[in-house]
């Protein structure tokens, strides 16, 4: 297949596709869908009980918590928003996809039209006022929810990557990352009674789809999860669910009209379920796109 990579780097060929029963499209940054994240949403039922357990939850062994182990999924996602395991390259990455959510940009793909972006450059502004972004912050609350770069262009791009520059912002990246993705879906995940592959799936899951409630956004997916199979924490085999949860995954990936490719599932995630590999032990070896990754 043919990919483009970010940031003007060349456009390389990749050959045969193993495994792939998905859809080869290019990588790019992958937003959340549209209307996920937004401000002023009801808070998901879920997430209400992890905060309410959050003592109970936060003392158990750390998983994916663990230093090591962030650093691992951070490297797995990077292969599949950006194909690279440098995920730490991705702070200056900024492109429209063409998948309405506006701007995509930075470590997780903060979009302008789902709200995250929003969050991350207000708080970045708030302790760094004089930022090469904050002039654009009324026109990121005007285009909230849509595709529109009004106020955007010129120069919102260039000032994203003078921006990327300074490790404030870069810290920021993670910090919203972490608040509005990580520790969520960790959180949840320990909950119902996910080992470290677990957390992981749901963490992918929550950047991918965004933390929506819909049946494309991860709270739905759960739901969706859920109703055909019982999470280890009410019982359940755990690999039996985590199947159903990629089954549900996988199916809302393939209902979009674009970023339809499912080798982050497919050739990777379904792969070290199969291996049984529950606490995600390394080396791991998997397929993105047609690439092999390796992590030892």
């Amino acid at each position: 297949m043919t990919r483009l990579l970010l940031l003007g780097a060349p456009i390389a060929v990749v050959a045969s596709i193993l495994f792939n029963v998905g859809d080869s499209e290019p990588p790019t940054i992958t937003g959340q869908a549209a209307g996920t994240g937004m401000t002023g949403t009801p808070t998901p039922e879920a997430a209400v009980q992890a905060d309410e357990r959050a003592e109970e939850i936060d003392a158990l062994p750390p998983g994916l918590a663990d230093p090591a182990m962030k650093e691992t999924a951070s490297r797995l996602v990077a292969s599949a928003e950006a194909s690279t395991l440098d995920w730490r390259s991705q702070y200056a990455a900024i492109e429209d996809v063409g998948d309405g959510t506006g701007y995509t940009a930075g470590i997780v793909g903060f979009c302008s039209g789902t709200n995250d972006m929003l969050q991350l450059v207000e708080a970045y502004t708030e302790e760094h006022p004089d930022n090469p972004l904050a002039a654009f912050l009324p026109a990121l609350r005007e285009v909230d929810g849509t595709d529109s770069h009004e106020g955007l262009d010129p120069g919102f791009t260039d000032a994203w990557r003078r921006a990327a520059e300074d490790q404030a912002f870069r810290d920021a990246q993670d910090a919203t990352r972490d608040r509005l993705y990580f520790e969520p879906a960790v959180r949840l995940a320990k909950m119902d009674g996910l080992g470290t592959l677990g957390q992981f799936v749901y963490y992918d899951a929550m950047v991918l789809h965004g933390p929506g409630v819909e049946a494309n956004g991860f709270y739905g997916i759960r739901d969706a999860a859920m109703e055909s199979a019982d999470t280890a924490a009410e019982g359940g085999d755990e690999t039996s669910y985590l199947n159903a949860f990629l089954d549900e995954s996988r199916s809302a990936i393939k209902a979009r009209k674009v970023q339809r490719d499912t080798t982050r599932i497919d050739t990777a995630q379904r792969v070290f379920l199969r291996e049984g590999n529950l606490g995600l032990e390394k080396p791991l070896v998997w397929r993105v796109y047609g690439e092999t990754f390796r992590i030892t």
